[in-house]
Order: structure tokens, then sequence, then C-alpha cells
């Protein structure tokens, strides 16, 4: 080879080596979720570069009750990740409407969501969604399967044969029947009323027809839940009124209750604290034979940074999360964080697998209060905490509740507005 030969050769595999070099390209993904770094650089951020050569991802999270201006200061400048962790409904939708966040809808893996799972990051009329989902939650009762095993209980089907339950336990005095408080409101109405009221309302029907004007608040289907929450008083023990929620993590963690109303993200302190068998049930159904409906409340999505400056691998990232690789690497870091995509995915932890199996049996729904109803003030959703705890310790009776709660809504909102 002489000189002349040997320099263009050179030249030639420097110029491929700098094009290689260039192609490589790091994404910086923006989230509040600061209690998931080990999990996405220990696991999830390798898978994906196993598979996807040339891409790089940097996880960067905000503390969480920080990450909403401290994400929208970013945007503002310019400085912003390439991709947007984002939370529910209204404060994304914003984000997508403000030019912020890029139109997902022909992203190949939106292909394995359905409606519902994509509620949260759509649209009101659903015509464009903004954020690939993640995960939901799902709620249900959580129960000690050695305090069932000792007094002879099965896990009950129907409302009557969960009073029958909670009857027996509250007879035999060795436990409290029911683990939660109502001082800090908002469990006795995400635990309590968001838990039990889709069996009544039918789910998606229901709040769906609500949001359109066709069903009010004050319609039998929505009073039934608070009627009964109201029952539910005789089963959470002396001083219920004061009890805080920490208090009654601590009281069914250290096996002094026998049942807990759940949401899914207990699962793995609970697995942590307990030290006997937990099982789960979901809300039981009013009638032997009714369908059953499940709050299946969308938490957590991802999205596109509008304004980056690499599209193409961001997108590659974003189908990749709506993968059936990533349902399960995500769900079984993050035990009670469900995929929510159409493909099963298969659960380590048992109690995870509890809540998910409901899928099968039981219509998804999600929390009535957080689409569109809520945008005003009085704000639904608060208004629905105190309406709950009011009621559980009877000093408001489930109807004036619920007209308490129809008259703040219509004060603000009109369907079809």
């Amino acid at each position: 080879m002489n000189y002349r030969t040997f320099t263009a050769t050179l030249l030639a595999s420097t110029l491929l080596a700098g094009s290689a070099m260039a192609q490589d390209v790091t994404l910086t993904i923006e989230s509040w979720r600061n209690d998931d770094l080990s999990i996405w650089q220990d696991q999830i951020i390798p898978a994906f570069e196993a598979s996807h050569p040339g891409i790089k991802l940097n996880f960067a999270p905000s503390a969480p009750a920080e990450y909403n201006a401290v994400l929208n200061s970013k945007l503002d400048a310019g400085s912003a990740g390439d991709l947007i962790t984002c939370r529910p409904f209204d404060a994304s939708l914003a984000l997508y409407d403000g030019g912020k966040l890029a139109d997902l809808t022909d992203l190949p893996g939106m292909a394995n969501f359905s409606d519902v799972a994509k509620s949260g990051w759509s649209t009101d009329d659903g015509s464009a969604t903004f954020c690939v989902p993640m995960a939901s939650v799902i709620h249900g009762f959580i129960y000690n399967k050695d305090a069932f095993a000792e007094l002879g209980l099965q896990e009950p089907k129907t409302v009557d044969e969960f009073f029958a339950v909670l009857d027996k336990i509250k007879e035999d005095g060795t436990y409290i029947p029911m683990a939660m408080g109502t001082n800090d409101q908002w469990e006795a109405a995400t635990m309590g009323y968001q838990n039990i009221g889709p069996n009544y309302w039918k789910g998606e029907d229901g709040r769906t027809a609500l949001i359109k004007g066709e069903q009010k608040l004050t319609d039998a289907d929505w009073v039934a839940p608070f009627e009964q929450l109201a029952r539910w008083k005789g089963y959470l023990g002396e001083g219920f009124e004061a009890q805080t929620y920490p208090d009654s993590q601590n009281l069914f963690t250290l096996g002094r209750a026998a049942i807990y109303p759940a949401g899914s993200w207990e699962i793995s302190g609970f697995n942590g604290l307990a030290d006997f068998e937990m099982g789960a049930f979901p809300p039981p159904v009013p009638n032997e034979g009714d369908e059953c409906y499940i709050s299946d409340h969308v938490d957590i999505a991802i999205g596109m940074n509008k304004a980056t400056e690499h599209p193409e691998e961001t997108r590659t990232f974003l189908d990749w999360v709506a993968s059936p690789e990533f349902a399960k690497l995500y769900a079984n870091a993050l035990p009670g964080f469900f995929p929510l995509s159409n493909e099963a995915v298969e659960l380590d932890d048992p109690l995870a697998q509890e809540f998910v199996s409901w899928r099968d049996e039981c219509k998804s729904t999600i929390r009535s209060t957080y689409q569109i109803l809520s945008r005003g003030t009085p704000n639904l959703e608060n208004e629905t905490w105190n309406a709950s705890a009011q009621v559980i310790k009877g000093e408001e009776s489930p109807q004036d509740a619920a007209a308490r709660l129809q008259q703040g809504l219509e004060s603000w909102y009109t369907p079809g507005q």
C-alpha cells in the first residue's frame, strides 16, 4: 500500500468512525418519580440500550412536589428533556394544548392500549393522544389471611357477604374489622367511594353519562355508594375520626386490623412490613350475579417534548415503552403499578397478580372525578373527599352529600360548554 492509498484509507475510516459517533444520541427523561431512579438505571435503561444501539438514556427526575413547576420552567426556557413523564389529565392536557407535548396518536404502539387506558392523556374528545400510558393503580380490599383462617372467613363476593364478614370479625373482637380513618379525608373518597362506586354506577357508562349531563350525582346509582359508606362507621374501630392515613397503614401491617380498603400502590410497602400472608378481593357487587367493575385508575405515562432535537429516536423509545417487554419490566420492578397495555403480563408478586387478575373478570374504569369534572370551583374531587368523610362519620346523610356535590358541580359545569 503506498502512502497516498494509506492516507485515503485512514481518512475514510476516521470519517466512518466520526459518523458512527455522531449517531449516538442521548435522550433525557424528565420525571417526578425520583424513587424510581435505581429501577431505571439498573433495569429499564440497560434493557433498552441493549436492543437499541446508538440511543442512550439519561433519567433525570425532580422532587415530586416541585416537578410541575420545574418542568414548566424548563419547557418555557427550552431546556427540558426529550421525554416528559406525564401526570394524568389536566396538567398534561395543558402542556399539550400549550404546544409543549407532541401528538403521538399515530405512534404504532398506541394500538396496544384501550380508550380507557389512554383517557388520562387524550384530548377531551379522544381524537388525540399525547403520552404513552405506563401504569395504573387498582382499588380493592387487602386482607390478613391469618385472621380470615382463624375466624373461618371466605372472601366476600356480594355486599351482603361483605357485611357478614365484617360482623363476624367485630363479634370475635380480636381484630378491628377495617383499618381506615377520616382525618385526612382523601382516603375516604379514594379507597372508599371510588373503590366501591363503579359497581353501582356501572363504571365507564356512568362516568361518561355524568360528564355528558345524562346522569346526576343525586341519581340512585351515585347515592348508593354513600349509603354503603354510611354503614362502614361501625367497623372502623374506636377513634377512627382522628385516625390518619399512616395510622391506618400501621394498624393493618401490625396485624391489628383484618381488612384494609386499598389502592394497589400499598403492595410494595406492605410486603416489607406485614409478617402475615396477605390476600385481596375486588369490591363486592351489590347482588349475586351482577357484573363487576373495578377502579383501574390511570396513573403515569410518558410523552415527547415537541421541541426535542431527536424526534425519531424519541419516538423509537416511546414505541418500546408501549411494548410487552417494557410492561413486564416496569410492573415487576414496581408491584402494584400495573401495565395498561392490552397484552397480559405475568407478575412475580402474588398479591399484585391477584389485583391485576380482576381485569379478566371485571370491567375497568377510572375515578369519576378526574376527567373534566374537577376543573372548576368548587373542585368535585376535593369536595368528594369531604363528603365521603362526613358520610362515614354520620355527620351528613348520603342524600345530602350527593345533593351538595351536584349543586357545586352545576354551579360551574354545563355539559357541552
